[in-house]
């Protein structure tokens, strides 16, 4: 760990999406938009060392990563205790 004292952090996220298509047709596509998070953090720390803890934070989150470099997902389904044949409709 760093050991960089955070006083007080406080945090905001929007989160922007969209959806397109029919639920009824099969067509339906949701897709996200953008995220914007705003963080207010207090400490009696350096600016550069504050810094480096949120660049680590942000860095080491799976979930940011996940939405800036989109990984393959893999789904499979199964109806009854038996594997379902489906196929996804993604454009």
């Amino acid at each position: 760990m760093m050991n960089v004292p955070i006083t007080k952090a406080r945090v905001r996220v929007v989160g922007k999406f969209r959806q397109d298509g029919s639920v009824l047709a099969q067509t339906i596509q949701g897709s996200c938009l953008g995220i914007e998070t705003q963080l207010d953090v207090e400490s009696p720390a350096p600016a550069a060392d504050v810094a480096g803890v949120i660049r680590n934070a942000e860095n080491g989150c799976f979930t940011i990563q996940a939405i800036r470099k989109p990984s393959p997902v893999q789904t499979t389904v199964s109806l009854n205790g038996r594997p379902l044949a489906w196929e996804s409709r993604t454009s």
